[in-house]
């Protein structure tokens, strides 16, 4: 009779009790953290004076952050992604943001030996076989994998590998699952919008990023369409080496850059003022790059990259010089003019749109640029979005909705929008039925506008993407010449960000 291993036992004892207890702790954290907030809001009610009440909720706030971010940290998986979506600085308070921005890519690693396993398992072959160096330190750690840099048997340029947690997709998928009933609940009770479809989506969405092979197609498509499209490409992209594609292992080539998260510290150690004329020049050249490679990706293509949260994007080093990058042979469409100052990283996340919701939102895009309330109706009821009017000005709140929903720019005098507070277009115009596939577009937008806010650059996306919708619609038969603005006919992107 063979022996009992009670490491063993514990081992796969742990592995099937850890969901629940997962689901145990978001429960018990996230009803405290509600309750904390509801409790709140009853005594500061009692309170008169404007500024003792703006001073209790700064320590509500601060009371929160300490909770959420103790328990995205503590859980990590898909409650890093929570904390990406809700810590941006033109959303939520201040307190919130200065903490879980922290969190972008400080997940847990996971140790070298368990690596190691995973890499010689999709590989057949051992770390020594293919790889001259490989560092056995991260670079960094995300909810679904972490990247070490490394160099290939014969090969003089060093290379990242991208390898997934192991057990991390049963996990994640707990996670989502007790997101969506705590959604449900809040779309009943506090927040007037479809929220249990935004977590359908999420769900499909995260669900895609386990399989690398899917990641490494859809960086070929996003960095060809990116290169043909432009004499320039406004982003990189980094060059897949595809024999080396497997599920739950990527290589690809290493971008030398710096976090945009660290820009003010590298302006800092150079001597450049953040607040001077050169520091703005580079922010708006940053904001300008990503403007113009997302404006295509999401109205030209419909297919783009749905993650531009800070951790993903690197200011490159050395883009000046083509030499220093990756040269793919057999690639006839690579122009080496067209490397770019701005990396964006991790395709995990992408989306395909239908061309009727690709088009569509182009035409919500013409009607949030020019401020037209009945073109943004027919845009919303064009897209499936189903609204319940609980105002007066009705057309007025429905703009101001799309606006906030779907645009970047900030009302005058505005550092961050309140969209859940009693006097918001959300608590106004209910949002009964949101299309699942366009919270991909919103989750985008939302962190373009987060970026922007960080980086003190207020703009509108719509505006900027006029041009490049009005194109969308005309090639598609959707627009004809007397129907585009005059300012398509030049380069209204890049005359916006020269002009400031």
């Amino acid at each position: 009779m063979p022996s009992l291993d009670l490491n063993d036992l514990r081992k796969n004892l742990s592995t099937h009790l850890r969901p629940w207890e997962r689901s145990f702790q978001f429960w018990v954290r996230a009803v405290d953290i509600y309750t904390g907030y509801k409790v709140f809001q009853l005594r500061v009610s009692f309170v008169k004076d404007v500024q003792k009440q703006q001073a209790m909720w700064d320590r509500q706030h601060e009371l929160a952050a300490d909770k959420i971010y103790a328990m995205c940290a503590d859980l990590g998986g898909f409650f890093l992604k929570v904390a990406q979506i809700v810590g941006k600085p033109d959303l939520a308070p201040a307190a919130w943001v200065r903490r879980l921005v922290t969190l972008c890519d400080r997940a847990p690693a996971t140790p070298f030996d368990e690596i190691r396993l995973v890499l010689e398992k999709e590989f057949g072959r051992s770390i020594g076989e293919l790889f001259e160096r490989f560092d056995a330190d991260p670079l960094g750690s995300a909810s679904i994998a972490q990247v070490h840099r490394a160099r290939l048997k014969g090969d003089k340029n060093d290379v990242v590998v991208k390898v997934q947690h192991p057990g991390i997709q049963d996990l994640m998928m707990t996670d989502i699952r007790n997101l969506q009933a705590f959604a449900l609940y809040m779309q009943k009770t506090d927040v007037k919008f479809d929220l249990f479809s935004v977590t359908k989506e999420m769900e499909k969405q995260i669900g895609y990023e386990f399989d690398f092979m899917r990641e490494a197609d859809a960086m070929q498509r996003i960095q060809r369409f990116l290169y043909e499209n432009n004499k320039r490409s406004p982003v990189m992209v980094p060059w897949v080496i595809r024999e080396m594609a497997m599920r739950r292992v990527l290589v690809m080539e290493y971008i030398n850059g710096i976090p945009i998260l660290s820009l003010g510290d590298e302006m800092a150690r150079r001597g450049i003022s953040p607040s001077g004329k050169i520091a703005a020049a580079a922010k708006q050249k940053i904001l300008k790059s990503l403007t113009v490679a997302y404006g295509q990706m999401i109205l030209k293509s419909g297919f783009f990259h749905a993650d531009p949260h800070p951790g993903n994007i690197l200011i490159c080093k050395g883009s000046e010089d083509p030499g220093s990058y990756m040269m793919v042979p057999n690639c006839p469409w690579f122009k080496p003019e067209c490397v770019q100052h701005v990396g964006l990283l991790d395709y995990g996340q992408v989306k395909d749109l239908p061309d009727d919701l690709r088009l569509g939102y182009a035409k919500l895009v013409l009607a949030i640029a020019d401020n037209d309330p009945i073109k943004v109706s027919e845009s919303y009821r064009e897209l499936g979005i189903e609204t319940l009017s609980k105002c007066d000005d009705e057309q007025k709140e429905l703009l101001k909705l799309a606006q906030t929903m779907f645009d970047t720019k900030l009302p005058p005098g505005e550092k961050q929008l309140h969209p859940f507070s009693e006097k918001s277009s959300i608590k106004k115009i209910a949002v009964q039925a949101f299309p699942e596939e366009l919270f991909s577009v919103l989750r985008t937008v939302h962190l373009l506008r987060g970026l922007s806010v960080g980086l003190g650059i207020n703009y509108s996306c719509a505006e900027q993407w006029r041009p490049i919708a009005e194109e969308a619609l005309y090639l598609a038969g959707r627009l004809r010449d007397k129907d585009l603005k005059n300012t398509s006919r030049r380069s209204f992107v890049g005359k916006f960000f020269q002009s400031r």
